[in-house]
């Protein structure tokens, strides 16, 4: 048992990262807004559309708060171009570190929140109309376009807070595992 629970803690930590830039916005359509800090509340996040009810997929497909991975911004950059560090990818949180894959079905804590990762965040063809630049749902692409989780303990959340995984659920980890290595290998 003390190998198991040593291997989990050695597992998590290898799951960080650091907070670069914070993003809300207060209604469909309307442009992101730059925070310094946000205040993480049951539901999603103070101040932003999907907790107003407001956003474009309210209140059908809402993802309390979302998450996008710095590297994946960088690499939109270099292979096409397009910068979406102005907040144009529509997410809340640019988080460095992590493969955010990793954060799926598990509960995380950033800043003094924690979060539960619920599934991938594809773009869709209405981040492109809301950025005015074509190519940017493209880009994004299934792989870069982030995750969704919800709110399971409210907090702060300030731009520099690390992430730090809590839980892995081990009904789900051996699927990420998989799905990961069909991926590399190019499997069904």
């Amino acid at each position: 048992m003390a190998d198991d629970d040593s291997a989990a803690a050695d597992a998590r930590a290898d799951v960080h990262g650091t907070v670069e830039a914070l993003w809300t916005s207060p209604e469909d359509g309307a442009p992101m807004e730059s925070h310094e800090s946000i205040d993480c509340v049951e539901g999603g996040i103070r101040g932003d559309r999907y907790l107003r009810g407001t956003g474009h997929y309210s209140p059908f497909d809402v993802c309390e708060v979302t998450f996008v991975a710095a590297e994946a911004l960088e690499t939109i950059r270099e292979e096409t171009g397009i910068d979406l560090t102005d907040g144009r990818h529509r997410r809340n949180v640019v988080v460095r570190g992590p493969d955010l894959r990793d954060l799926l079905e598990t509960t995380f804590r950033v800043g003094e929140a924690t979060f539960r990762g619920t599934r991938p965040r594809p773009p869709c063809a209405h981040v492109e109309r809301v950025a005015g630049e074509e190519g940017v749902a493209r880009a994004l692409g299934k792989k870069r376009g982030g995750i969704c989780a919800d709110v399971v303990e409210p907090g702060a959340v300030r731009v520099g807070d690390e992430l730090e995984l809590l839980e892995a659920d081990p009904r789900t980890v051996g699927r990420s595992i998989a799905d990961r290595l069909r991926e590399a290998f190019g499997g069904e």
